[in-house]
């Protein structure tokens, strides 16, 4: 391709949206150019950070590349709608935008809600809610479509019940959850009139209203924590608290629902697999792992120089931006044997799904217990899976996965 066509191509959503291209795109790179300067036509420029290695290194020197001020790609056109709202290229301050010392201050707030002594305390619920959504699969009869029916879902309602969100509200996190991450595509963004601000204003506007309940009435949920966190003995600020009520309404179940639909997907496409799975279901939780490095939900985050440095023969100066490409990281030669290829036993599988370092998920733990529980009772009660249509990728350059998997299937 022509430079100015791969550098768009890099920045484009469809190109996210069709995984063949994405990869033969990023493989290229690798090869040839893995640290590129990037102009985009629609977008300011940043490097490219395509390999394992190289991105690993720059989690690790947080002093040296910052998360603040730009920590995604978005268009001129779109930064500039945020900056109307906000003042700044961000529309929302949460974990992911702040550096030391309000990142370490403020993941403190909820760490202990997604830590191993917290998380035993749900294992029983989440495999009541698993066999919940398998009943629903043979409630359907014979075919759903899984993205849309069951991974949308599962997730969302772990996430909610965690947060305090009742049920009947929890459509409108998704159609608002959807708003943010896909506003680039055309199924979600139907009539054309949803900015790079909608989303953020919607979850604001009720965050509010379930904060002022909250205080009212605090119970054993997040949204009680966050309505009453102080920090130095002093409350948080109004932006912070929704913004965090934001980030774990949003990556708190999006991200691991385009992995239970890939996961699903992935095993489909290799039925050598799926059948050692069955025959095997030890091979559960690394199958999971395999699965959210196949899928890798988050696409790119970005860091900024913080001083004129030179990394991997780059001249990097003070300011410049670089976009931590994780997908393309997930599939790198020179980090993981044959990664082509989708192996239910990969050991060991050292992916990049959940970053790196002092930003590493929060919720990671949570994640693979939600996969591993609605997995489980897939491989026990589901049988004779199959593909039964075509399935569709969620067309964005952030965050995102399949939005629709159409399958049929024998309950056993």
């Amino acid at each position: 391709m022509p430079v100015a066509n791969v550098d768009d191509a890099i920045a484009d959503p469809h190109t996210y949206a069709d995984p063949s291209a994405y990869h033969q795109l990023f493989r290229t790179l690798r090869s040839e150019d893995p640290i590129r300067w990037t102009e985009p036509s629609a977008c300011r420029p940043f490097w490219t950070v395509s390999k394992h290695a190289d991105i690993l290194d720059i989690e690790k020197q947080s002093d040296l590349f910052a998360n603040a001020p730009r920590t995604l790609l978005r268009t001129r056109e779109q930064e500039e709608q945020v900056r109307k709202l906000t003042g700044s290229v961000q529309a929302v301050r949460t974990l992911v935008h702040m550096d030391e010392p309000d990142h370490r201050l403020y993941r403190q707030l909820t760490q202990a809600w997604f830590m191993p002594a917290k998380l035993r305390s749900l294992e029983e619920g989440l495999a009541r809610l698993a066999s919940e959504f398998v009943d629903r699969m043979a409630a359907k009869g014979s075919e759903c479509d899984f993205a849309r029916d069951i991974a949308m879902w599962y997730p969302l309602r772990v996430i909610m019940m965690i947060l305090g969100v009742p049920p009947e509200d929890e459509a409108l996190m998704l159609r608002l959850t959807q708003e943010h991450f896909g506003g680039a595509d055309p199924d979600v963004n139907k009539d054309g009139k949803k900015d790079a601000t909608s989303a953020v204003r919607g979850f604001f506007e009720y965050f509010k209203n379930l904060t002022d309940e909250r205080r009212k009435a605090p119970g054993d949920d997040l949204a009680s924590l966050l309505a009453n966190a102080e920090i130095d003995g002093k409350p948080i600020s109004d932006f912070d608290r929704s913004s965090y009520y934001f980030l774990i309404a949003t990556a708190g179940h999006d991200t691991t629902s385009s992995s239970l639909s890939g996961l699903l997907l992935a095993l489909l496409e290799h039925p050598d697999q799926l059948a050692r799975l069955r025959s095997d279901p030890s091979l559960i939780p690394s199958a999971v792992d395999e699965g959210i490095r196949w899928v890798t939900p988050v696409k790119h985050f970005f860091r900024t120089s913080t001083a004129d440095c030179t990394f991997r023969g780059q001249k990097f100066k003070n300011g410049d931006s670089l976009m931590l490409c994780y997908w393309s990281g997930n599939r790198d030669e020179d980090a993981f044997v044959d990664p082509f290829s989708f192996r239910i036993d990969r050991t060991p599988n050292r992916h990049l799904a959940f970053g790196y370092g002092i930003h590493l998920c929060l919720g990671q733990m949570l994640a693979k217990m939600e996969i591993r529980a609605l997995l489980k009772e897939i491989v026990a009660r589901v049988g004779q899976l199959e593909l039964n249509g075509k399935p569709e990728w969620l067309v964005t350059n952030f965050v995102g996965g399949l939005k629709s998997l159409p399958i049929s299937y024998r309950m056993n």
